[in-house]
C-alpha cells in the first residue's frame, strides 16, 4: 500500500476535533508544570477555548464527504458529530462550574482539568467508534478517567467511598461488556468492524442464535451501566452523593450521551438480526427506570441523591425515542439530550453555589432561599421545572417530541407510563421549589439565615455565574426558539446513512411547527 492510499485509509482529518482536545490537554499539562500555582489562572480558560475550538471543528466538518477513518475503526458521520459536540460542550460548562469548587477544596485544579479532558476524549471517540477494539479502548478511557474524577477529593471519605464503589461495579460492568464483545467476535468469524459483523450474521443465518442472544445481553448490560438504567443503576445514587458536584454534573450528561451514542451504533449496526430481542430488553429497562427513578426520588432528602434518581428516570425517557426506531425517534432522542445538557448542568451549578455558601446539600436547608439569593432560587426553580416538563420551558418540548415519536411508533404503554411518571416527577421537583419560595421569614433554615453576603467578584465565581446564565437562557428560552435545535436533531438523523438504512420515514416534528 503506497503512502497516498494509506493516508486515504487513515483519513486522520476526521478526528480533528479530538486532535484539538488532545492538543489542549498537552498545553494544559505543560502550562501547569511551568506556571506552578499561578497556572490555575490560565489553564481553565485554555481548556474551555480548546473545547470550543473542537466544537467549531465539528461544525466545519458537518458535510464531511468521507467520514470513515482509521480503516473503518471510526465514523465521523452526522450522528457522531452531534454526540461529540454534546460531550465537548458539557465538559466546557463543567469547567466553568469547577474552578471555585476545586480551589475551595485545596486540590490541584490543573490535574482535575487533565483528567476531565481525558474523559472527554474517551467519550468523543466512543461516540464515533465503529469497531470493537476502538469501542472498548474508548469506553475504558472514559471509565477510568471517571473513576479518578469521582475520587479526586482525596481528603473526603465520601469521595473515596464513591470512587471505590464506582470502580468495583464499573470494572465488573466492563468485564461483562468485554465478554459479550469477545462472543460477538467469535460468532462473526473473527470480525471486529460492526458492519462486517452484521454482514457475517446475514450470510450465515444458521449461526447459533442462543450464543448471539447471550452476547447481546452482556453488551446491553455494559451499555445500561453507562446510561444508569435500572437494574444497573446501583452505583448512581452513592456516586452522585459522594463525588465532587462538578464531576456528577459531567457524568450525568457527558457519560450518558456517550452511552446512548454507543447503544445506537452498536445495536443498530451489529444486531439487526435480533432487533426484536434487544427492543424487548430495552423496553424493560425503560419501564424499570421510569418507575424506580421517579418513585424513589420522592423520598430523597439530599439534593444530589434526588438529582441522581432524576437522572435514572431521564434515561428512561430518552429510551422511548431510542425504542421508536424511526427518524423522529432518533431525532427526539438527540434533541432531548441536547436540552438535558443545559437543564441538568444549570441545576448542578445552583447546587454548587448553594453548597459553597452553606456547606450542605440537604433539601430542607433550602427553605427560604429566595430571600437571600434570588438568582440561585430562580435558576434552580427553572431547571427543575424544565426537567419536570413544565411549559413553556425547553424540557416540555423535549418530552413532547419524545412522546410524539413513541406514539407514532406504537409504543403506547411506554408513552402513557412516561406521562404518568412525568406527573410524579413534577411533584418532587415542585417540592424543592416550594421549599425555596413559599417559606415565611421565620421558617427560614439555619443555613439560609447564616447565608453569606453574595459577592461575584471573588476569583472563580464569575465563570460559574456565566455558566449559570447560559444554562438559564437556553432552559427558559430554548423552548420558544427551539426550531434550530429541532432542525439540528433532524438533520443529524437524515445525514447519517446508518440510521437511514434502518428506519422507516416518519414526518419530522420540525415540519409540524409545534412551536408556532
Amino acid at each position: 500500500m503506497d503512502v497516498t492510499n494509506l493516508a486515504a485509509q487513515l483519513n486522520a482529518g476526521a478526528i480533528l476535533p479530538e486532535g484539538i482536545v488532545i492538543l489542549t490537554l498537552l498545553v494544559v499539562v505543560i502550562t501547569d508544570l511551568i506556571g506552578g500555582r499561578n497556572a490555575s489562572n490560565w489553564t481553565p480558560y485554555i481548556a474551555i477555548a480548546g473545547l470550543l475550538a473542537s466544537i467549531g471543528a465539528l461544525v466545519l466538518q458537518w458535510d464531511l464527504t468521507n467520514p470513515v477513518a482509521f480503516f473503518g475503526g471510526f465514523n465521523s458521520d452526522a450522528l457522531s458529530m452531534v454526540f461529540r459536540g454534546t460531550i465537548a460542550l458539557s465538559a466546557a460548562l463543567t469547567i466553568l462550574m469547577s474552578i471555585t469548587y476545586v480551589q475551595e477544596t485545596g486540590t490541584a485544579l490543573g490535574e482535575f482539568l487533565m483528567i476531565l479532558l481525558t474523559a472527554t476524549i474517551g467519550g468523543m471517540f466512543l461516540s464515533g467508534a465503529d469497531e470493537l477494539v476502538t469501542i472498548f479502548v474508548s469506553l475504558e478511557t472514559l471509565s477510568i478517567a471517571s473513576y479518578l474524577l469521582t475520587g479526586y477529593m482525596k481528603r473526603d471519605p465520601r469521595s473515596n467511598e464513591a470512587a471505590l464503589k464506582y470502580l468495583l461495579i464499573g470494572a465488573s460492568s466492563s468485564a461483562v461488556f468485554l465478554y459479550g464483545s469477545s462472543l460477538l467476535y467469535g460468532l462473526s468469524g473473527g470480525e471486529t468492524q460492526l458492519g462486517e459483523i452484521a454482514k457475517s450474521f446475514a450470510q450465515n443465518p444458521n449461526s447459533p442464535a442462543i450464543s448471539l442472544v447471550i452476547a447481546l445481553v452482556f453488551i446491553i448490560a455494559g451499555i445500561a451501566f453507562k446510561i444508569s438504567a435500572v437494574p444497573f443503576h446501583q452505583w448512581t445514587p452513592d456516586v452522585y452523593e459522594g463525588s465532587p458536584t462538578p464531576v456528577v454534573a459531567f457524568l450525568s450528561v457527558g457519560s450518558k450521551a456517550a452511552g446512548f451514542a454507543l447503544a445506537i451504533r452498536l445495536l443498530v449496526t451489529a444486531f439487526p438480526s435480533v432487533s426484536e430481542q434487544w427492543h424487548f430488553v430495552f423496553t424493560a429497562l425503560a419501564i424499570f427506570s421510569l418507575v424506580l427513578g421517579n418513585v424513589v426520588a420522592l423520598a430523597q432528602t439530599s439534593m444530589k441523591r434526588l438529582l441522581a434518581y432524576s437522572s435514572i428516570a431521564q434515561a428512561g425517557f430518552v429510551m422511548i425515542g431510542f425504542l421508536a426506531g424511526t427518524e423522529a425517534g432518533y431525532a427526539s432522542m438527540i434533541f432531548y439530550l441536547l436540552v438535558y445538557l443545559f437543564m441538568n448542568l444549570g441545576g448542578f451549578t445552583c447546587v454548587i453555589l448553594f453548597s459553597l455558601r452553606t456547606g450542605t446539600d440537604q433539601i430542607s436547608e433550602y427553605a427560604g432561599l429566595y430571600q437571600k439569593d434570588p438568582l440561585v432560587t430562580l435558576g434552580l426553580s427553572l431547571c427543575l421545572l424544565s426537567l419536570g416538563g413544565i411549559p413553556p420551558l425547553v424540557g416540555f418540548f423535549g418530552k413532547i417530541y419524545l412522546f410524539w415519536a413513541g406514539w407514532q411508533a406504537g409504543l403506547y404503554t411506554l408513552v402513557l407510563l412516561g406521562l404518568i411518571t412525568s406527573v410524579v416527577s413534577i411533584y418532587y421537583y415542585i417540592r424543592v421549589v416550594k421549599m425555596m419560595v413559599v417559606k415565611e421569614p421565620h421558617e427560614m433554615s439555619e443555613s439560609v439565615e447564616n447565608y453569606p453576603e453574595i459577592q461575584w467578584n471573588i476569583p472563580g465565581l464569575r465563570p460559574l455565574q456565566v455558566g449559570l446564565i447560559v444554562s438559564l437562557l437556553v432552559t427558559s428560552l430554548g423552548g420558544i426558539f427551539s426550531n434550530p435545535l429541532f432542525t439540528l436533531a433532524n438533520d443529524a438523523v437524515i445525514n447519517t446513512p446508518l440510521l437511514q438504512a434502518s428506519t422507516p420515514a416518519v414526518e419530522s416534528i420540525a415540519q409540524l411547527d409545534i412551536t408556532d
